[in-house]
């Protein structure tokens, strides 16, 4: 009888998408359980890497996703390995993109990236943030110009000789955009043999990204067998579907919710999902038990919605942040604690309805304002304006009261 190799453990299955390879025996080369179960008896932590291309500045839901599958490998004893594409991000990722990415300057990358380490919990506590950056060995940090930055033009010729013209046009990205005579630069090739070299350079045991990342993360399991290491597994999760319901999550769609957005905009954003996507987000976005969840639908989006608030801002805002959530449904704003404050300290009155919402930025111009009025989208206090040239008299009319554009954006006027 042939020996059975372990199973993979919950955490791990949990939202996967894809293993690759995904072989069953005891070869810690095709089975990532084998692997798992070596690193185990030889007290040695696998090296998971995860690469970000730092060119916004903001980390959303749908980015999340990767973030807490890497922590969820910290918490097991295995080692996060960070890279943060400074030097890839000068290039930008091809992946999904039906034009040459606008590059970016050093200065500019450096910034997101501080950014993003910021948002991801470095310098916090690890029951605060979204990765461990405390415990001794369950993480690096590495940029990539570290070793990318030292490629001589040998070493990138090298690199070149381990992918063809027709491995590169293969890629769904590059192949639409050669069919459809859309012009690819020759140093967007690049960018998939450079994130594969990262691999090689961290010595990776596993890969993680997104089910658009399939090419990028065999590429560098390519370049690893040429290198004489052991290839990383891939392990790919789904991309997160926006608020929208049809589009993955995108901050150029509108779509998204932000790390760092305030307790209130974020459950209310949250629990108005659609109903087909509220199974998904408990998955991808939260550790519950899906076989513990409420029956009925309004509960099933109010329980996602406030275990994913309260992963990023702790229960008790959360919980506040519900409460908060139904009074302004109710009307209630006077009793709202935790809405978004902005000043309108130097305002000059009388002032009109259009111009207190471009003032205070959550209209991006006047006429914005006004078809947000017209269209019925705005009340103060739970009062519907109408009229984009309802004037206001003085201040005492807005200060301390809530004015909310559609369901989801609410600013306390101080």
């Amino acid at each position: 009888m042939s020996e059975k190799s372990p199973s993979l453990p919950a955490w791990l299955e949990r939202g996967m998408a894809e293993l690759f390879p995904s072989g069953k025996g005891l070869s810690p080369d095709q089975d990532l359980s084998s692997r798992l179960e070596i690193a185990k008896l030889k007290n040695r932590p696998l090296r998971i890497k995860l690469g970000i291309d730092p060119t916004s500045s903001e980390i959303h839901l749908g980015h999340s996703i990767l973030f807490r599958k890497l922590r969820a490998f910290q918490d097991a004893g295995h080692t996060a390995v960070l890279i943060i594409g400074d030097f890839t991000a000068r290039i930008g990722d091809p992946t999904g993109k039906s034009t040459t990415r606008v590059q970016l300057t050093a200065e500019q990358v450096e910034a997101n990236a501080s950014n993003y380490l910021s948002q991801l919990g470095q310098g916090q506590l690890p029951e605060n943030s979204l990765l461990d950056f405390n415990t001794p060995g369950a993480i690096e940090v590495h940029r990539n110009s570290e070793w990318l930055g030292k490629l001589d033009l040998s070493k990138v010729i090298e690199l070149l000789g381990n992918a063809t013209v027709g491995q590169m046009l293969a890629k769904e990205d590059f192949g639409k955009r050669y069919s459809s005579g859309i012009p690819i630069s020759l140093h967007e090739f690049l960018y998939p043999l450079l994130q594969g070299f990262d691999s090689v350079a961290v010595d990776s045991d596993v890969e993680l990204g997104g089910t658009d990342q399939k090419f990028n993360v065999a590429i560098g399991r390519d370049l690893q067998r040429y290198f004489q290491q052991s290839p990383q597994f891939g392990l790919l999760l789904p991309i997160l579907v926006g608020l929208d319901g049809s589009q993955k999550m995108s901050k150029s769609l509108g779509n998204t919710v932000g790390l760092n957005e305030d307790p209130l905009s974020m459950y209310s954003k949250l629990e108005k999902i659609q109903d087909s996507l509220v199974t998904s987000y408990f998955t991808l976005l939260t550790n519950l038990d899906l076989g513990e969840l409420p029956s009925g639908q309004r509960d099933r989006q109010k329980a996602m919605a406030l275990a994913v608030t309260a992963s990023f801002h702790g229960l008790d805002l959360a919980e506040a942040a519900q409460r908060d959530a139904s009074n302004l449904v109710s009307g209630v704003g006077a009793q709202l604690a935790d809405v978004p404050e902005v000043s309108i300290e130097n305002m000059v009155f009388p002032v009109k309805a259009f111009y207190v919402l471009s003032a205070i930025g959550i209209c991006s111009s006047s006429s914005e304002a006004r078809r947000q009025l017209k269209g019925g989208a705005v009340r103060l206090d739970g009062r519907k304006i109408i009229d984009p040239n309802f004037e206001f008299s003085k201040k005492d009319e807005l200060i301390g009261k809530i004015l909310q554009l559609g369901k989801k954006t609410f600013r306390r006027l101080i």
